[in-house]
């Protein structure tokens, strides 16, 4: 992928149909490293299938038998040096069930891929799963944005969807002021 907050997007869609409820997306920025965990609280993953995940043949997809998400992140984090790792517990065996995704990429490599457009992402999965409690924190050397729609709920109230046009919009000027301010 071109960015990776397309990759961010692809895994957190992937937390929204695992049933998760909750899903973090935590960001770690120096001037060397970018580095992210998304976790979530969804149904999680059989051992065998957390084996082969990274496999591009390995899919829980019924309309192609191709999954190639998780296996070109952890390529692209390689490439530069970087690392990746997944951990899952399923919810058969588990009942702390979930799936974390971790990856970093060391910025001064040529294979480095820019993040991209960050609060896109974090405004589409809100609009897209307005159900989903996401916290979202960027940690850099100048300070952290952050945004938690359960704090959103809290000061909405249960009669405002997080989808509507302007509870979003609102949310992409607060991530861009907060930005702004880095």
């Amino acid at each position: 992928m071109k960015e990776l907050s397309l990759n961010i997007l692809d895994i957190a869609q992937n937390s929204v149909k695992a049933s998760a409820t909750e899903i973090q997306i935590l960001l770690n920025e120096t001037e060397e490293v970018l580095s992210f965990d998304i976790i979530d609280n969804g149904c999680g993953m059989s051992e065998d299938f957390l084996k082969n995940v990274t496999n591009p043949f390995s899919t829980t997809r019924k309309t192609r038998n191709v999954g190639l998400g998780l296996p070109f992140l952890k390529m692209e984090a390689e490439m530069t040096g970087g690392t990746f790792e997944i951990i899952s517990k399923s919810e058969k065996e588990y009942s702390d069930h979930g799936t974390k995704v971790s990856a970093s990429f060391l910025k001064n490599s040529i294979d480095y891929i820019p993040l991209g457009d960050i609060v896109g992402t974090i405004c589409i999965l809100i609009q897209g799963a307005d159900k989903i409690d996401f916290l979202f924190v960027h940690r850099k050397n100048e300070g952290e944005v952050r945004l938690d729609t359960r704090e959103m709920r809290e000061m909405l109230g249960d009669d405002v969807p997080l989808s509507t046009p302007e509870v979003i919009t609102w949310a992409k000027e607060y991530l861009n002021e907060c930005y702004s301010t880095l």
